[in-house]
């Protein structure tokens, strides 16, 4: 693995667990209400999409099994649409898509 690629790696996978750990004592109604936390986890998901980003076509083809395009696009949704950020999308990725990605990639 190429060094820059790990870096990337490391980055996802430290704003991956500051993700869980932010939201691993809430519900929905409290991650709602709460705007520190929304913008904590908004900001660690445009982290995650910036370092995907940045990662070599040839480890991402390596590691197909990883979405991806679907990382860096959140990070864009989330950049470009700043104004009509979706919570409850949020609030799934954080707590449903985020614990399997973060397996598959602790297994590179």
């Amino acid at each position: 693995m190429l060094k820059d690629n790990r870096i990337y790696i490391d980055h996802i996978l430290v704003s991956a667990h500051r993700i869980q750990s932010f939201v691993s004592e809430m519900d929905y109604d409290q991650f709602a209400s709460d705007v520190k936390t929304q913008d904590a986890v908004i900001r660690n998901f445009e982290i995650i999409g910036e370092a995907t980003k940045r990662i070599s076509p040839d480890f991402r083809n390596k590691y197909s099994e990883i979405p991806w395009s679907d990382m860096a696009g959140m990070r864009d949704r989330l950049i470009h649409d700043y104004l009509e950020v979706d919570l409850e999308i949020v609030w799934k990725t954080a707590t449903e898509d985020l614990p399997p990605l973060v397996t598959l990639i602790e297994r590179i």
